[in-house]
């Protein structure tokens, strides 16, 4: 290896870890996604820390909780002076670069970030704050003069990518670079016709957890099947550009001086327990992706079950890549974990807020844990919601909160979610109590003002029980 190793972060926005080919799911067309696990290490339990967007990302990039950063909600900006993924790797001496969704720097969601320190050590920049509009791209580089180029959004920004490597590839200092894709987020059906047309919605087997009758406003006007098929065209479309960047990196002679990651940031319900899109403790929600690929530091087709949360990311990348890991981060280094028989039993998860589709669906703010086998998740007041038992009962149809022979486990998955609630300082209060005590109550209320004017659908959230 001539110099230090790269780094290349590729993430989706709403892709479930369970729908891939190499995942089990044979369904859906992901050759490239199944190469780079067959090349590498995929794991069986990544798991989306808060599984919705922007917290998510918060966690992902600053290796810190909500009750850290104070991101609980989506639209909250991240504050500056945060240590990140991005400054960590330009102290290391890498070129850094950010291409595609960013969804941390608060209202308004096309609001340009100018170079500084709202970008957190990220140098070349070829992003936007939020817009899921695929047939409609837009970028903003170094001035607030939006750049609109037309196209597919997930193949514009592979091509930019694609530039970023072709002209660091021969660079004496190694680079870091983030692509964040935005599907297969909805809107579902913003996919091309050529991925489109290589799923029939009648053919397609839905998972035995999903309810598509279900009175969920969210699915109204909704086809399921139709929706599922554009769900996996979109993962296909982001497959096929995925491939493009690991063809590159083979001509450009750096595939094995590269870290290269594949991930998401949450998941998708699509009608599982009836519900849409993100925000709760069921695994399609809270499971995603997590492949890696490093030459000569990760073994070929590893397969590993150790729990790894969205918290644990970073830290595990700058293990991997030698990188000094800094005190600020709350994460976990499970660069050698993963490989060996570790202790380590479970992943904290949460919903620090109940907003958008939370409210509209009934999901109250829920705190949970996740260990290799069992789901648990608790309601504000420390009331007990869900249990399952994941490796008998993998489509979580069967709540054993209630049932007495499961007391001892539910017991000893409580005691877990105190320490976890203990070590993240979290007060586990009610959404606005949440806000006012961290800081962004104000925040919160001007984005929800803008989001979800009076007379919206969507209205703050009721006492209404947990589904």
């Amino acid at each position: 290896m001539s110099k230090r190793p790269n780094l290349l972060l590729v993430f989706a926005d709403q892709m479930r870890g369970m729908d891939m080919c190499c995942a089990g799911n044979r369904q859906v067309h992901t050759p490239n996604m199944d190469r780079l696990a067959g090349q590498g290490l995929r794991l069986t339990n990544a798991i989306a820390t808060s599984p919705v967007c922007g917290p998510n990302r918060g966690i992902l990039f600053t290796a810190s909780y909500p009750t850290t950063t104070a991101v609980m909600a989506n639209d909250i900006p991240l504050p500056e002076g945060r240590v990140t993924l991005g400054s960590t790797a330009r102290a290391e001496g890498y070129q850094t670069g950010y291409i595609g969704k960013w969804h941390l720097d608060g209202m308004p969601r096309d609001k340009f970030t100018p170079p500084g320190p709202r970008r957190f050590g990220w140098d070349f920049w070829a992003a936007y704050n939020c817009s899921h509009d695929y047939f409609h791209p837009r970028y903003y580089r170094d001035d607030p003069k939006v750049i609109e180029p037309g196209g597919y959004e997930p193949t514009v920004q592979t091509n930019l990518a694609i530039e970023f490597l072709q002209q660091r590839a021969g660079a004496p200092d190694p680079f870091s670079l983030i692509l964040s894709w935005g599907p297969p987020h909805d809107p579902y059906d913003q996919v091309p016709s050529v991925y489109r047309d290589q799923y029939d919605p009648a053919k397609l087997l839905l998972r035995p957890n999903v309810q598509p009758d279900s009175n969920n406003p969210l699915a109204k006007g909704l086809e399921c099947r139709r929706v599922t098929a554009d769900y996996y065209a979109a993962i296909t479309a982001l497959d096929h550009e995925l491939g493009r960047l690991l063809d590159t990196l083979d001509k450009l002679g750096i595939a094995d001086d590269t870290l290269v990651v594949f991930t998401s940031d949450h998941g998708d319900m699509l009608w599982s327990h009836g519900l849409m899109k993100k925000q709760t403790p069921y695994e399609e929600s809270i499971l995603v992706p997590f492949i890696a690929r490093f030459p000569g530091r990760i073994p070929a087709g590893e397969i590993r079950s150790l729990p790894m949360g969205t918290v644990d990311v970073a830290p595990t990348l700058a293990g991997w890549l030698g990188w000094t890991i800094p005190p600020q981060w709350e994460g976990r280094n499970l660069s050698t974990a993963l490989f060996q028989d570790s202790d380590i039993e479970s992943v904290f998860i949460a919903n620090h807020g109940c907003y958008d589709e939370a409210v509209m669906q009934h999901v109250a703010e829920w705190r949970g844990v996740r260990t290799r086998r069992y789901t648990y998740a608790e309601t504000v007041g420390r009331r007990p919601w869900l249990l399952f038992d994941n490796q008998i009962d993998p489509f979580q149809l069967q709540n054993l909160v209630a049932d007495g022979r499961h007391s001892a486990i539910q017991t000893r998955l409580r005691s877990m979610l105190d320490q976890w609630l203990e070590r993240t300082g979290d007060l586990f209060l009610p959404t606005e109590d949440m806000m006012r005590h961290y800081g962004v109550l104000d925040l919160w209320k001007k984005r929800e003002l803008e989001m979800h004017p009076p007379g919206s659908m969507v209205q703050p959230a009721t006492e209404s029980p947990p589904r």
